[in-house]
């Protein structure tokens, strides 16, 4: 005979829960730790961030670049995170050699450009963004890891379909679906465990899934892209001689970045900025154009604790430091918005700090669907040998 529907989806269910169900609980315990991430470094690096304010102006970026290029021989700074807040220090990021090297970033005194340390916490957190995303395995966004996290995020989606098709009751009361029955002994209590649990997280499940893909194929984000917007993204500029070489020694690969930097118009465009897109602003995210090509970009927030999907973005041209384009969030349709803010979608925040919370708490359930599935797929396992070991009806029994 035929299976019947409902065992197909059901062996389904348990076989992904033992595969793709593993990877799916590392992968929320590292979401999780991520969610917060701006939160712990802040925290950790309160002393190093902190300045005493000066009676003197502070430095204009082309010097502020200038003093910790000098301080740090070989590396570039790639870009600038700067604070109204006149007791902030500011934070530098260097530019790798290669594209997506990544080397740690650091604080500055804004007022002489003295380097105040690395960023605490940050390695741990790019070793946990790496788990997460590939799991830390070889070729990173290129090899094998990003496929499989995206496969395991499409099975994400299959458990939420297959666990709401199994769990649908004849009967539809808010207590069978959403009140745990704790009491009842064996599997029926971890069964219960499982699928409530399940279907409260249901929604937030489906929009993590939905939105994790977003980095792992490249035509899913283009189709997600021109179903929120309209439009298709912009083409990636293929890649250089330069950039698909061998790696070179580090020494040398770091003398030859400095050595291919022109001139950039830095101040130019940040007076530009300050005088009008950025006046007033609470943080700016300056990015310094990556080679000889490339524009400088100036992403700001109006307020210090606005979200980053309020981020607004004015690009300057690198040689003349004149205005570019604006592109402000107001002005973004809902659409643009989520798909130029797909993680803090994926993370919850794009809907606020409780939604933010929620959206951690349940990324690190996964680990209990885990735990309850295996568990149930046990109980059942065991169940099927003492079925088997009884007596058929009208045989005798075993001495």
């Amino acid at each position: 005979m035929r299976p019947s529907l409902r065992t197909v989806l059901f062996r389904t269910h348990w076989l992904l829960g033992l595969t793709a169900g593993l990877v799916l609980a590392l992968m929320g315990v590292t979401g999780a730790l991520m969610s917060y991430e701006e939160t712990v470094t802040d925290a950790l690096n309160a002393e190093r961030a902190a300045i005493v304010p000066a009676d003197r102006a502070r430095l204009a970026p082309e010097a502020l670049v200038t003093r910790i290029e000098a301080d740090h021989p070989g590396l570039r700074v790639g870009g600038l995170t700067l604070y109204a807040d006149p007791t902030r220090a500011v934070r530098v990021r260097f530019a790798g050699a290669v594209p997506g090297e990544h080397l740690s970033s650091h604080y500055a005194d804004p007022y002489d450009g003295a380097d105040r340390g690395a960023v605490a916490g940050e390695a741990a957190f790019e070793t946990i963004r790496e788990l997460h995303r590939w799991l830390l395995l070889p070729g990173g966004g290129r090899g094998w890891g990003r496929t499989i996290t995206g496969i395991c995020a499409i099975a994400l989606l299959v458990f939420l379909g297959t666990g709401l098709y199994l769990r649908w009751p004849k009967l539809h009361r808010w207590t069978i679906w959403l009140r745990p029955s704790l009491a009842r002994p064996g599997r029926p209590r971890w069964w219960s465990l499982h699928a409530v649990v399940g279907t409260w997280v249901m929604p937030i499940y489906l929009v993590i899934a939905l939105t994790g893909l977003w980095w792992s194929f490249e035509s899913y984000r283009a189709g997600a892209t021109y179903l929120l917007t309209g439009s298709w993204p912009e083409q990636r500029p293929p890649r250089t001689a330069a950039q698909t070489e061998p790696a070179q020694p580090e020494r040398g690969r770091r003398e030859g970045s400095r050595a291919e930097r022109r001139p950039v118009a830095l101040d130019r465009a940040w007076q530009a900025f300050a005088s009008r897109e950025g006046a007033g602003a609470a943080v700016a995210v300056v990015t310094l154009p990556r080679g000889r090509d490339g524009d400088i970009r100036i992403r700001y927030l109006a307020q210090a604790d606005d979200p980053l999907s309020a981020r607004s973005e004015a690009i300057f041209d690198a040689a003349s430091g004149a205005l570019v384009s604006v592109s402000r969030a107001a002005d973004k349709s809902l659409g643009r918005r989520i798909a130029d803010n797909m993680l803090e979608v994926h993370r919850g925040r794009f809907f606020g700090g409780a939604v933010a919370l929620v959206f951690c708490l349940a990324a690190l359930a996964m680990p209990l669907f885990a735990a309850t599935g295996l568990t149930l797929y046990i109980l059942r396992r065991r169940a099927a040998r003492r079925r088997a070991a009884l007596p058929v009806r009208g045989e005798p029994a075993r001495a």
